[in-house]
């Protein structure tokens, strides 16, 4: 099985309105409610691709049991299994407002939960014994209030003591503490590599980020595609346009086709291809942890991976 982390669990709302217009009151046309935070989402289209999956972080409060509910009902592919540790504080919302006139999305994310020592250490013991079946690990996202900073870090070492490959999506201090701890893959957005490496040239900053520790990083430019610094060399891969639509959760499919990629021993040019598709294609569905298949099966084949001048 995959194993994916998520410590900042939340309950996503999606509010579809006509128009977003500031300083008015809007008629909302459709509510989504889905269980998120990255973990969770990359482990749902791990699930639809047939891959099975365990999920373990926090989850509390009503909204931490609305979350667990809906976890339980995902339908699509292979089952999600519910290892969520409970914590006294309630789960947080996200909330993702999708303008219908112009498909931009507008999103607001609350802090999350206080997570106490005793809780930190009752996770840490689950992670290590859910390590002992799994293929891989992703550690995703932000960390709540109350747990160190250093948290990844710490989790990369557990998983690189157990022989098991080890993806790390996070940002600010928890990437550079974490970076340094050796994981297999890192995939930061062009402004977290940014912050970690103080350059905005990609091709220079995600070497520099390689060098760091990482055994590859693959960073996303947005519509641009990927680019990754791997053992085989510097990769870059692009869809045949940019596509328009929700861009939630778009990286969080990237991560869930890499991981895959990475248990199925493909090559770095296939999965970043499939990481594109993939993700392209979560654009273009409403909600965060989904995708259109359709329009993955057409990009995919479109998909250019090349390796860049810079690369020499």
């Amino acid at each position: 099985m995959i194993l994916t982390v998520t410590l900042n669990t939340a309950l996503d709302l999606t509010y579809r309105v006509p128009a977003l217009v500031p300083h008015a009151s809007h008629r909302v046309t459709q509510v989504i409610e889905r269980p998120g935070g990255k973990g969770l989402n990359v482990a749902r289209v791990l699930g639809a691709l047939g891959h099975e999956t365990v999920v373990t972080g926090f989850a509390g409060g009503a909204t931490g049991e609305t979350l667990r509910t809906l976890l339980a009902r995902t339908t699509a592919g292979q089952p999600v299994h519910d290892a969520l540790v409970p914590t006294s504080g309630a789960t947080r919302r996200t909330v993702a407002v999708v303008d219908a006139a112009s498909g931009d999305t507008t999103q607001l994310n609350e802090p999350g939960p206080a997570i106490t020592p005793a809780e930190w250490t009752a996770f840490t013991g689950r992670f290590t014994e859910l390590l002992a079946g799994a293929r891989a690990v992703a550690l995703c996202g932000s960390l709540p209030p109350g747990i160190h900073v250093g948290a990844y870090a710490e989790l990369v070492r557990l998983a690189r003591a157990a022989g098991v490959p080890v993806l790390l999506d996070t940002s600010g201090e928890p990437l550079r503490r974490g970076i340094a701890a050796r994981p297999d893959l890192v995939k930061p957005n062009a402004e977290e590599l940014a912050q970690l490496t103080g350059s905005r040239e990609p091709h220079r900053a995600t070497r520099d980020a390689r060098r760091r520790g990482a055994h590859a990083v693959v960073t996303s430019l947005g519509p641009d595609g990927l680019l990754a610094a791997t053992p085989d060399g510097l990769w870059q891969a692009s869809p045949p346009a940019p596509v328009k639509g929700n861009p939630t959760g778009a990286g969080d499919s990237a991560v869930a086709a890499l991981l895959a990629g990475l248990v199925d021993g493909a090559d770095w040019p296939t999965r970043l291809a499939h990481a594109v598709a993939l993700s392209a294609a979560t654009v273009l569905s409403p909600v965060a942890g989904e995708f259109d298949a359709t329009a993955y099966e057409a990009l995919l084949p479109r998909v250019t991976v090349h390796e860049p001048a810079t690369a020499a």
